[in-house]
């Protein structure tokens, strides 16, 4: 079984109950590890080797955050330029990563309907995303889709249950399958079979 490593990042996550129950879902999963990095590092000193070491405990990182303007909070920024360094995640002798997987698990105020071409924010979560997958793929990561909640500020409680349980089926397939298969028309992980029979 693979071991799960959640990076969470949410500046404000005492008034988020979306962020807070899907934690809550997975947290007493085996092998699955929530770091918490507005908690570990109010200060914003991230502890390098600390966390190189904890990534080479684990098979997955998911970054769990909110969407905020189209990216992630500045602390998880921050841990991306400062851990994943040149020659231990990337470039010549660079392979600490090599293999593992990665994926983003979002939360958006916005519906799906306003991240299209015809909505108000034009493009696609998939298209602002592609600077996590870029840093996946030059890391020798395998990307895989994101799993969003979307439209959370309108989000009924059974929704909410409902979405909260496919996390925790979603972290529960990471671990125990030795790939996931996706498609082109896979924009979430949701998409994928195994999780798509069960929305």
């Amino acid at each position: 079984m693979k071991n799960v490593l959640i990076l969470f990042a949410h500046p404000r996550h005492e008034a988020s109950r979306v962020n807070q129950a899907l934690l809550e879902s997975v947290r007493d999963l085996p092998g699955v590890t929530i770091h918490d990095l507005y908690e570990k590092y109010p200060d914003f000193f991230i502890d390098v080797p600390a966390e190189k070491a904890l990534l080479d405990q684990h098979d997955t990182i998911v970054w769990q955050h909110p969407f905020y303007w189209y990216s992630c909070p500045p602390l998880l920024k921050q841990w991306i330029d400062l851990v994943l360094e040149f020659g231990w995640a990337y470039g010549p002798g660079g392979h600490a990563l090599q293999g593992k997987q990665c994926l983003n698990a979002i939360t958006t105020g916005g519906s799906l309907a306003m991240y299209c071409a015809q909505g108000s924010n034009v493009y696609s979560v998939n298209d602002f995303l592609r600077p996590f997958e870029q840093t996946a793929a030059i890391c020798g990561m395998e990307y895989l889709p994101p799993f969003a909640v979307m439209g959370t500020h309108k989000l009924e409680v059974n929704d909410l249950k409902r979405e909260v349980a496919l996390y925790a089926e979603a972290i529960q397939l990471l671990q125990q399958s030795p790939s996931i298969e996706t498609d082109e028309g896979c924009a979430f992980l949701t998409d994928i079979p195994a999780l798509k029979n069960k929305i």
